[in-house]
């Protein structure tokens, strides 16, 4: 598989990840913990049954399988930034928490340009502007005061920290399909019920949030891993770290088309900084190829 088809897939996953606001306000009643092990539940179900249809019950079987090493990184980077970011919204103001959340795209723009100087200058000027983009639209939100902001931001910067690390070491396990990180969001999931019983209680969702965690499982939560699995795999690292930023940007956008945000200047003056990102980042991409 060529290396920009592996990094279109990644663009899918920032497209995907960027309804997941809008997707959770349509479940916002149920509880996080649960929420969370329904929508990977319906994750694993989509992406197993599809694996399933394309390669049948052998081949399916095969390409799920993940090496222990593979799997445990899958697991702690998903749980592990789901747990994280919960908290990190419990504890500080939900946008300041978030937009320290999106510093991964520039750890891993970063964490790409380290060592090589081809390209790198074009990688750290798209990601600077990806972060204020996300400033700019992270700043229109409604605040809150927060219990405990000290302990939310910590928490926020080990979601940035994680989610960085797990998609530069990915790297790693570039032999392996993109459905061996089923198992690993299996776990998440089973994980996720073990946690809802131990500090929740259960909220039937009504027919329309069905629809919701269904949409969640199949897109944001289901799909887009698999995607992202792919892309930091054996994609152009820092190109999609720049194009990352596009994530929060596009989030607001269909919050304001579905008539659940309002329209503003920042909003326009944000989605023109992600198209410079864009520019500058393909730029450092073609430095880096000779093209």
């Amino acid at each position: 598989m060529s290396p920009h088809y592996a990094t279109f897939a990644g663009f899918g996953a920032i497209l995907l990840w960027s309804t997941l606001a809008l997707l959770s306000r349509g479940a916002e009643r149920i509880p996080a913990w649960e929420l969370l092990a329904l929508s990977f539940g319906v994750g694993v179900a989509a992406t197993g049954a599809a694996t399933l249809l394309r390669y049948g019950l052998r081949g399916g079987i095969a390409r799920c399988a993940a090496p222990p090493r593979a799997l445990a990184l899958g697991f702690a980077a998903l749980f592990g930034f789901h747990a994280l970011y919960f908290h990190a919204l419990k504890f500080a103001p939900p946008a300041q928490a978030s937009l320290i959340v999106y510093l991964w795209p520039l750890l891993i723009a970063l964490g790409a340009a380290r060592g090589r100087r081809d390209g790198r200058r074009w990688r750290l000027l798209a990601a600077a502007l990806g972060l204020l983009a996300t400033g700019l639209v992270l700043g229109t939100g409604r605040g809150g005061t927060g219990t405990q902001p000290a302990l939310g931001y910590a928490l926020a910067a080990g979601c940035a920290l994680l989610w960085a690390g797990y998609s530069l070491a990915n790297r790693r396990f570039a032999e392996l399909p993109a459905e061996s990180l089923i198992p690993a969001c299996l776990l998440t999931a089973l994980a996720g019920l073990a946690m809802h019983a131990a500090v929740e209680s259960w909220v039937s969702p009504a027919p329309a949030e069905w629809c919701a965690i269904v949409a969640l499982g199949i897109g944001p939560v289901g799909g887009a891993f698999l995607l992202w699995d792919l892309a930091t795999k054996r994609g152009d690292l820092g190109l999609l770290g720049s194009a990352a930023y596009a994530a929060p940007v596009l989030s607001t956008g269909w919050l304001v088309l579905a008539g659940q945000a309002p329209a503003g200047e920042r909003l326009f003056v944000a989605a023109g900084l992600i198209v410079a990102a864009a520019v500058f980042g393909r730029r450092a991409s073609r430095s880096i190829s000779g093209g």
